[in-house]
């Protein structure tokens, strides 16, 4: 028996019109019978196509405002009949119920009507009920029904019954049954969303994902589920890996902390900054950002927040790098640093960003709200007696804003608005701050009169007396530490200033 199925009757009731002439042309060639409503219905007609309207099937006109159209026993039951049984053959023919093959249909714009900020009324009527049935109830019976359930599916339904004349197999059926089912969940799950206010509920549904290369590692499948393509244009340049837009997650969010200031320039290696500067110019804070670190430079991830002019563009053109990031680039920069065949050069556009964070965990998930909280001055609480200089709150700030973006346990250390070193990812405070101090002489640093920025408190007064005696005069913590007292003792004996924000700025 042939699992291939003609069509030769189809329901099509539509919100957009857009592609669906060509498909209507092409069935009707293939001498498909049409029932439709409405919009949809006026749309064939004015094709010069033949087409039944939905009320001549079911003896009902649509009532309520255009809330009820086909939902009726013999729309649904032209779709969910099953063929080749015996007792839905006989009901069939005893109800005069006609046989639906094909069901094109979209939903109302829910989403979209969201978006827009419309009434709660408007959006509630955006709430598509008769599309989503006729969605779910031909996917279920795919054995013997069609079902196209988006534009985005126009082209490979045109195609296959333009190359197939009209005929599906049962593969094509499950296909667009599987598509359709996808729609159906998408458009419940940001139904439930708008709805939801309990925040231990968590539903989320991303319709746009790409195959990766490979995972972190070679061994790995690889996956991203997003809108890259909203976020960036991508000029110049390979694919992004999986590691590749990891650290661009990083890059991007530490760069916002600076998306007002002077020119910053950031440059990252596995999701931590490895260098960072604000200079008058954005080849100044380039070169600077560079100088923190130049070993890790390699084959990092370059960030900026504001444009990339020519001058930055043949400084950066001198390192091997993997992505380039900024919301702008001069004509002639785009050239220099397209000359490197593979490197990545991608316009940041102004996307919302999302409010919460998700990971995998244990069997489950981890979901958080995201770290909004940047440290500002009027947060800052003087703790010593020395209180710091103007110039030191602002790079206490400034090493704050970095060490919210590396991985715990770090110790950041900052001066003149550069990023002097930092120990990233211990499991130790005291062996983070004894790696950026060693990190900042490796690159001959003097780290007299630098700040030291910390993303959780002091238990012991170590800290800033090691600290201290590398030349460190002021601190930024968030306090909170049973024993805060003692690292403040040291700080007045010595001279040091510290200041406490209140904010803790863990990051695993």
């Amino acid at each position: 028996m042939s699992t291939s199925k003609t069509i030769k009757s189809a329901l099509i009731s539509v919100f957009s019109k857009d592609g669906l002439e060509p498909i209507v042309r092409k069935l009707h060639e293939q001498n498909v019978t049409f029932y439709s409503t409405g919009g949809t219905e006026d749309f064939i007609k004015n094709l010069g196509i033949p087409v039944v309207p939905v009320e001549d099937v079911t003896s009902y006109p649509s009532i309520l405002g255009g809330r009820v159209k086909t939902l009726h026993p013999k729309i649904f039951g032209g779709i969910l009949n099953r063929q080749d049984h015996e007792g839905d053959v006989q009901q069939m023919e005893e109800f005069q119920i006609p046989q639906i093959d094909l069901v094109i249909v979209d939903l109302y714009p829910f989403e979209k009507t969201v978006a827009s900020g419309a009434s709660e009324a408007d959006i509630i009527e955006k709430i598509d009920i008769g599309g989503i049935s006729l969605i779910r109830a031909a996917a279920k019976n795919f054995k013997d029904t069609v079902i196209v359930a988006s534009v985005d599916q126009y082209a490979d339904f045109l195609e296959l019954i333009t190359k197939q004349n009209g005929e599906l197999t049962l593969e094509d059926r499950k296909l667009f049954a599987t598509k359709a089912f996808h729609v159906s969940s998408h458009y419940d799950t940001a139904i439930f969303n708008y709805f939801n206010t309990d925040d231990t509920i968590y539903k989320e549904s991303v319709e746009k994902g790409q195959v990766l290369r490979y995972g972190e590692n070679p061994h790995q499948k690889g996956f991203f589920f997003g809108d890259f393509d909203a976020m960036f244009s991508k000029l110049h340049g390979k694919e992004l890996s999986y590691n590749n837009l990891l650290d661009v997650d990083a890059a991007v969010n530490l760069i916002l902390e600076f998306k007002n200031n002077e020119p910053t320039f950031a440059i990252l290696k596995h999701n931590n900054a490895c260098g960072l500067a604000t200079r008058s110019t954005m080849r100044e804070a380039y070169l600077d950002a560079l100088a923190g670190d130049p070993t890790s430079a390699f084959g990092g991830v370059l960030i900026a927040n504001g444009k990339i002019d020519a001058d930055t563009a043949r400084e950066i053109n001198k390192l091997f790098c993997e992505v380039v990031i900024a919301p702008s680039y001069d004509e002639s920069a785009i050239e220099i640093l397209s000359e490197k065949k593979n490197r990545i050069i991608l316009v940041q556009n102004e996307v919302e960003l999302p409010q919460r964070q998700v990971r995998t965990c244990l069997n489950g998930l981890l979901v958080q709200d995201k770290n909004n909280i940047t440290d500002n001055k009027e947060q800052l609480k003087t703790v010593t007696t020395t209180p710091p200089s103007s110039e030191e709150i602002e790079d206490l700030l400034f090493a704050s804003k970095i060490c919210k973006n590396t991985k715990s346990n770090t110790i950041v250390f900052a001066k003149n608005r550069q990023l002097i070193a930092s120990g990233t990812g211990q499991t130790s405070r005291v062996d983070a701050l004894k790696q950026a101090i060693e990190k900042a002489n490796s690159f001959n640093f003097n780290l007299k009169g630098a700040v030291m920025a910390s993303d959780a408190f002091f238990p012991f007064p170590d800290c800033v007396e090691i600290a201290d005696k590398a030349g460190i005069t002021a601190v930024i913590q968030p306090g909170g530490s049973i024993k805060d007292e003692l690292s403040i003792d040291y700080c007045n004996e010595n001279k040091v200033a510290m200041v406490f924000t209140g904010t803790r700025h863990f990051k695993h």
